[in-house]
């Protein structure tokens, strides 16, 4: 009974110290709310609307009523941004960083911060060389890694590939090799460009440094090979290219689709158009794609006839069913088929055809991007050997 009686004195004073807490909140969070400006609160009101414009409008009208809202500035300038409006996004951290030129009202942090948005601004909007100077100055200070990064897309945007290799270099996790592939294909696309002029010698040391950089750099070795075809005439040069090729499998089995045609070319110009062929075939068998498919076929029909080539989609189709291969078994049937019968063996290839084409696209691992063209660099998300040259219908089929 007494400790009933003591809870029925103590409840009326929690009650009291709770009524006086909010009385306390309620009074700060008036006082808090009479400082800000009445735009702000109309901006509110437009956001909850659903009408942004009027919204950042206002917004835009209590920054400039209240020169100490800072991270409004930073608020309003990301928002410009992400809607596309960079020249607003510009105007705005221009605002924060001459404001602070004249008063010194920033602090260390919200400089850099403020010029980092300037620049992501000027990113955005493709002036590159302003948010290259903008980048530069914030090397060595404590944004140094976003700056790098940064700099890296500028730089690979701009086709910069030597300023690239030293910005690369210079990026964290460098020593742990975690930017030796793109380094590799610096070098490459350095190599490309003197292939182009006929700078053999510089080029040779590209591709040299792209697969020291990267061992596994499968593009160095399908330039390396034709260099050697470049610079070299006769047998010699064609086995030299051969045997560059051929550590493609050792370096990613994958991409051998992208030397087979160039393999049986200089197998051709060689006089050994069968062992280029049983090369092929090997490879084939050992790593099934259906690009290396194509070239196997492409090869069988000059070397042997369209009846060879037929036999070699067949037993392929039977391997690894594709309606990529039965648009290449329908395509030697035809070549094979009486007059009479071709045409409408042409009308059913037609029909297949025209379904493969959506199946028929590479698409890259890291986002997804479709095309019908390889691509070493992705053209979406940027990407470097994120393409692997295989067709869409062949991720469907993988387990």
């Amino acid at each position: 009974m007494d400790i009933e009686l003591w809870w029925l004195l103590a409840l009326p004073f929690f009650f009291g110290l709770g009524w006086l807490a909010a009385r306390i909140d309620l009074q700060h969070l008036l006082r808090e709310s009479r400082a800000l400006p009445r735009s702000y609160f109309k901006g509110l009101n437009f956001l909850l609307n659903e009408q942004p414009d009027k919204a950042i409008e206002a917004f835009l009208e209590a920054a400039k009523i209240d020169p100490e809202t800072i991270e409004l500035h930073f608020a309003l300038g990301s928002l410009f941004r992400r809607r596309g409006e960079t020249d607003r996004a510009i105007r705005v951290h221009k605002h924060l960083i001459e404001r602070d030129a004249s008063l010194s009202q920033l602090s260390d942090e919200q400089r850099l911060h403020a010029l980092s948005e300037l620049g992501q601004d000027y990113l955005k909007a493709g002036l590159l060389d302003r948010a290259e100077d903008i980048f530069l100055k914030l090397r060595g200070t404590a944004r140094d890694e976003e700056a790098l990064r940064h700099l890296l897309e500028i730089y690979q945007q701009e086709k910069e590939w030597e300023k690239a290799i030293a910005i690369a270099t210079a990026m964290p996790g460098h020593a742990e090799h975690l930017w030796q592939k793109q380094i590799a294909e610096f070098h490459c696309e350095l190599a490309a460009a003197d292939l182009l002029n006929g700078r053999h010698d510089e080029a040779r040391r590209r591709l040299e440094a792209a697969l020291a950089a990267n061992r596994k750099c499968v593009r160095a070795n399908l330039m390396l090979g034709e260099l050697e075809t470049k610079v070299g005439s006769g047998s010699d040069a064609r086995n030299a290219a051969i045997a560059v090729w051929q550590r493609i499998e050792q370096q990613n089995p994958v991409f051998l689709a992208l030397a087979a045609e160039k393999l049986m070319t200089a197998y051709r110009e060689l006089g050994r158009e069968e062992t280029g062929l049983l090369l092929l075939r090997g490879y084939l068998e050992r790593h099934p794609s259906l690009d290396l498919l194509d070239a196997v076929f492409q090869a069988e029909l000059a070397t042997h006839g369209a009846e060879a080539a037929y036999a070699c989609v067949r037993d392929e189709l039977r391997r690894n069913p594709t309606l990529l291969g039965l648009d290449k078994l329908l395509e030697a049937q035809v070549m094979l088929a009486p007059v009479e019968r071709r045409a409408d063996l042409e009308l059913l290839k037609n029909i297949i055809h025209a379904h493969t084409r959506r199946v028929a696209r590479y698409r890259c691992d890291d986002c997804g991007f479709k095309a019908r063209q390889f691509h070493w660099r992705c053209p979406a998300c940027g990407g470097w050997e994120s393409f692997p040259p295989r067709r869409t219908e062949e991720f469907d089929l993988t387990p």
